[in-house]
């Protein structure tokens, strides 16, 4: 039997993601929204569903945590930017910046708990937008 010398290209199709929030933010337009968190971005309340709000049971305020965005209002058709959208500076992959434009736009927001109140956390600074589906929240590990 002859040995196959193609390796085979597996398409995996990955189960929908499911929000488990919303991000409450004054920043309403992509276009208001600073590139980072640090560069100016409010505090927002993390609005999270019903179904999720066991999960958010041992958080507190002062916590450092990653909150997890689909950046519902990105180009998913993108793969080269020019970083920082800065036209002086070369077209550059997508992943290796912090564009919010890319086939899966995730995104990372390192933030402080400041407040819990029953389904809502007050993070910040965050520079989602209003609207933003929060698909996960995870713990700063030192």
């Amino acid at each position: 039997m002859k040995a196959k010398t193609r390796s085979r290209v597996v398409r995996r199709r990955l189960g929908p993601l499911r929000a488990i929030g919303t991000i409450r933010s004054t920043i309403k337009a992509r276009a208001d929204a600073p590139k980072q968190g640090s560069e100016g971005a409010p505090d927002a309340w993390l609005q999270v569903n019903q179904f999720a709000l066991q999960g958010i049971d041992g958080l507190k305020a002062g916590d450092e945590i990653i909150v997890i965005t689909w950046l519902h209002k990105a180009h998913r058709d993108v793969l080269k930017v020019h970083p920082r959208s800065k036209k002086d500076r070369p077209l550059t992959g997508v992943f290796a910046t912090r564009s919010p434009d890319r086939p899966n736009p995730l995104g990372l927001h390192r933030v402080t708990v400041r407040q819990i109140v029953k389904n809502k956390i007050l993070v910040g600074p965050i520079e989602a937008i209003d609207g933003t589906p929060v698909v996960d929240i995870k713990p700063i590990l030192c």
